[in-house]
């Protein structure tokens, strides 16, 4: 297998190079039932072995106690990896359940604080606004992330779950270097018009949940292979009727996985490059031996006849359910 540092990929104008693939930290915290943290940082020192440079993590995961752990898997080898951490999704840490949203000037400043303490570092690469605060304009948000940039807390700035609109303000403040959106065989509304929105002026682009919260990886073939403390249980693709939907559609992609002697989570990764030189899939895992199943999609060549059978099998719309329950999708495109 070839490691991954002989691919790489730019986000942006300004020119931030990351591995092709990232790694997505949050789960090694919470939402999807009990985590061990020896091997998340086993997992973390294995992706960077692999040639991964980009850490994903945000302070609300946790909360705060993911960002502490990404902290702690790198200590001694700063230089090999780019941290990225998101502000912006406040949690009461007496009660995670209590939840709200702040993109103030002032708070931008206080989170970006905390998030360098935790994580043990002097600089944060890609400082993401996690979710858009429709309390505050999103130039005054954007100013503030500005100054952290020329005081050199912030290297590049970036936003997550936003609008067209809203990217388009924002960039005009300060360079926006990266869009997170949920983006996946499953979850395709990045194509209408984000993408080409993102390429006009030259953001580059980072799917999270590349695998469809695990459903593509063919893995899950029951609600009860969830922890009872697993988000997932909530989720709307994960329920009902949606569920055996949804079943269908991971059993098609299985089959062309077949028939590229690979695995579905690898079928689903290599769409997601193939959609583009300027979008970084940032799957999530902590377990080792995911991060090297990972890696091995880089290896994976589609051809325009194998996209076209992939978009075929999991065309546009095609999941059944939200994505969110009707909460988060509030918080959303905003």
């Amino acid at each position: 297998m070839s490691p991954a540092t002989t691919k790489t990929r730019r986000l942006g104008s300004q020119g931030l190079e990351t591995s092709a693939i990232g790694l997505g930290c949050m789960g090694m915290s919470e939402f999807y039932g009990p985590s061990n943290e020896k091997e998340s940082i086993a997992t973390i020192h294995r992706a960077l072995e692999l040639g991964i440079t980009m850490l994903d993590t945000a302070d609300m995961y946790g909360p705060f106690k993911n960002e502490e752990l990404v902290g702690r898997a790198i200590k001694g080898k700063r230089d090999r990896v780019i941290i990225a951490t998101k502000f912006g999704n406040v949690r009461d840490p007496k009660d995670p359940t209590i939840r709200s949203i702040n993109g103030s000037p002032e708070y931008v400043r206080q989170a970006c604080e905390g998030s360098l303490k935790r994580l043990g570092v002097e600089t944060i690469d890609l400082y993401y606004q996690h979710r858009v605060d429709k309390n505050t304009p999103i130039e005054d948000t954007v100013g503030a992330m500005a100054k952290l940039v020329r005081e050199g807390k912030v290297r590049y700035i970036g936003l997550s779950e936003a609008s067209v609109n809203t990217i388009r303000k924002a960039h005009k403040v300060h360079p926006i270097t990266a869009v997170q959106t949920e983006y996946s065989l499953w979850t395709r509304d990045p194509e209408e018009g984000l993408l080409d929105a993102l390429r006009l002026l030259d953001v580059g682009f980072v799917a999270y949940s590349p695998l469809g919260r695990g459903f593509l990886t063919g893995q899950i073939k029951k609600i009860d292979d969830l922890a009872q403390d697993d988000f997932r249980r909530q989720n709307p693709r994960f329920q009902g009727e949606n569920f055996k939907m949804n079943l269908e559609l991971v059993a098609r992609v299985e089959e062309i996985a077949k028939e590229h002697k690979c695995t579905p989570a690898q079928l689903a990764l290599a769409w997601v490059l193939a959609q583009g030189d300027d979008i970084v899939p940032i799957p999530g895992t902590r377990h080792p031996e995911r991060v090297e199943e990972n890696v091995g999609a880089l290896n994976i060549v589609l051809s325009e006849s194998d996209l076209r059978r992939i978009d075929a099998a999991a065309p546009k719309g095609a999941a059944a359910g939200e994505r969110y329950a009707e909460g988060g999708m509030k918080s959303v495109n905003l």
